[in-house]
């Protein structure tokens, strides 16, 4: 052995703890990013957030050794459009096709688009999405007998297990990829939004064979003894069980994170809950004093901690960025009886705000948002003003990537705010209801609009006043005094500005 090599052999031992740090430190310039998505969870239905009814430990845990926000929202209060603007960084209002889809609506995203999942695999990451979509598929008149695309994979992710749209509606399937799970060819499906197909019971004329009964509407097709939105026949071994959703979803996300070890991944967990129809497992029973709507969000905090103590097996916490929120505030009365009215109680779903799903208050928007990263997310709780909107240049700032500039045109870099590192977010955001709010800091204005100040399906203020409103939300979290007539100069200033952003002419701040 010559000197050199001598001197290099015996100098390795010393080099080893060195080497590792660099190893550690490069893990961590891009770490796994864990991202589940409640659904129609309220801002009051977590027992971190002070819910009282059910208890939600493993979300407790990851709050009490994370971060908790208090001013986080979606930036819609409907599901397709907070989806939509979770992923591609825009606002959802820009394009007039993203509203609540039906079963069989073409993709909304455009294939090729820079969306989060596309930005984080040009990173280096593995994509993943497991749960519901409810973003669209195909091209329009889907066959769900054969090949469906454009869809999740055509938009950034390596491996997509999905519901098409919701719980509630048509085709009540699970897609795996390109087709649907577990469909026998000689059963095909056929699915319909406008008339019913052949002579299949629907809950509007066969009630009897239901065991869940719609309060209003979801009184089509049957499926698994619940009547749903849309007509189907068909496909009978690729039908779900409602009670069993959850098992299947968690189990296919934990498969995801146990074969995406070897590089860093980022996985989308869009859950079912606590969507309607609310069917949990029967182990949940004696979970909650609130019925299937609080056996909903128990079943939702065990999906939680499964996954948790899946990155704990496999010693991947330390490195995991993981964030939890909701796509929109609550609903109790969303299609069904299935007592979640009767048996509330004293629970607020809303917690202090005003309104919920639905909603231009800030119930609609106002959403949990929990971030945990052992070591470098700082533990407390978080005022700052932040949005869902801005999770893609978050995290691709997080990976070390900057998004084009016609990419994510409504999306700030909020990363310091989401580790705690600054107390600082946004400085305006819009919410969308049934018309547009902004939020400046403590002030709220809501736009005027045309329509009934309560969606009487839901029991729900729709927050439409045909004057305008402005709030201060931080004296006035629920949103009781309307100071807009006291200060006319805020208002025009905040329409202003609204306006400015509406016509894409004010840069995201």
């Amino acid at each position: 052995m010559s000197r050199i090599d001598r001197r290099t052999f015996l100098a390795l031992p010393a080099l080893a703890p060195a080497l590792a740090g660099l190893r550690l430190q490069a893990a961590a310039a891009r770490p796994n990013i864990l991202l589940i998505y409640a659904d129609d969870l309220g801002y009051g239905d977590l027992s971190c957030y002070g819910a009282t009814g059910v208890r939600t430990p493993n979300l407790d845990r990851l709050a009490a050794t994370g971060l908790r926000f208090t001013d986080a929202h979606s930036t819609a209060a409907t599901c397709t459009p907070a989806r939509y603007s979770l992923l591609t960084g825009e606002y959802a209002f820009r394009r007039k096709e993203a509203r609540i889809l039906p079963g069989d609506a073409p993709l909304l995203i455009e294939p090729g688009r820079e969306t989060l999942p596309a930005l984080l695999r040009k990173a280096g990451y593995r994509t993943g999405v497991v749960g519901k979509w409810h973003l669209g598929l195909g091209r329009g008149a889907v066959d769900w007998n054969g090949e469906i695309r454009p869809g999740p994979l055509e938009v950034g992710f390596d491996e997509s297990f999905i519901m098409p749209a919701t719980g509630d509606r048509v085709p009540c399937v699970y897609v795996d990829g390109h087709r649907v799970a577990g469909l026998d060819p000689a059963d095909p499906i056929r699915v319909s939004y406008q008339a019913p197909i052949g002579s299949e019971p629907t809950g509007a004329k066969n009630p009897e064979l239901l065991k869940m009964h719609p309060s209003h509407g979801h009184d089509m097709a049957i499926v698994n003894g619940v009547s749903r939105i849309g007509y189907m026949t068909g496909g009978k071994s690729a039908l779900w069980v409602d009670e069993d959703m959850a098992d299947v979803f968690t189990r296919r996300a934990v498969r995801f994170i146990e074969s995406s070890q070897a590089s860093p991944f980022f996985l989308y967990f869009a859950t079912h809950d606590i969507h309607v129809p609310r069917l949990p497992h029967d182990r949940f029973a004696g979970a909650s004093t609130m019925g299937p709507r609080g056996r909903a969000i128990a079943q939702l905090d065990w999906c939680v901690g499964e996954l948790l103590r899946t990155l704990d097996r496999l010693h991947l916490a330390g490195n995991t960025l993981v964030l939890f929120s909701s796509d929109n505030g609550p609903v109790v009365d969303d299609g069904y009886m299935d007592e979640a009215v009767e048996k509330l109680g004293a629970h607020r779903p809303a917690g202090p705000l005003r309104g919920g799903k639905y909603s231009n208050f800030e119930a609609g928007t106002c959403i949990p948002l929990i971030a945990n990263w052992p070591g470098r997310v700082k533990r407390g709780v978080s005022d700052a003003l932040v949005s869902q909107v801005d999770f893609l240049r978050s995290l691709t700032s997080l990976a070390g990537l900057k998004p084009g500039a016609a990419a994510a045109p409504d999306s700030v870099d909020v990363l310091p705010a989401l580790l705690g590192n600054s107390k600082r977010g946004r400085e305006e955001v819009v919410e969308q209801g049934s018309t547009l709010s902004l939020r400046q800091g403590r002030w709220k204005y809501i736009e005027p609009g045309k329509g009934e100040r309560l969606n009487k399906n839901v029991n729900i203020e729709t927050g439409i006043d045909p004057e305008p409103q402005l709030y201060d939300v931080t004296a006035d979290r629920g949103e009781t005094r309307n100071l807009a007539a006291a200060m006319p100069e805020r208002v025009r200033a905040m329409k202003a500005a609204l306006d400015q952003i509406r016509a894409g002419s004010r840069p995201p701040r």
